[in-house]
């Protein structure tokens, strides 16, 4: 009786050795990172000033509309594009 020879079955998803020096994220990815980025550093930039210069003086320019409304939403949107550079799968 003669038995055969059956080829290696693959159990494991281990990376090539060819594979183990690339990165983690696409050229994409790193390219919606850094515009994510831009968008978080920006909306803090929006948030600065609106301060007197003197402590007993008020200045409602603190509740503009730049500083209450617009940057929150760009800093919100900053850290969506950046989970979804993070998320999205690169092309091989």
């Amino acid at each position: 009786m003669e038995t055969k020879k059956s080829k290696p079955v693959k159990t494991t998803d281990h990376p090539t050795p060819s594979q183990t020096g690339a990165f983690a994220f696409g050229k994409e990815n790193y390219r919606l990172m850094l515009i994510g980025l831009v968008f978080i550093a920006a909306g803090f930039l929006l948030m600065i000033g609106g301060g007197s210069s003197d402590p007993n003086q008020f200045n409602p320019e603190i509740f503009s509309f730049r500083r209450i409304t617009l940057a929150p939403i760009l800093i919100l949107a900053g850290y969506v594009i950046e989970i979804f550079a993070i998320m999205k799968k690169p092309k091989d």
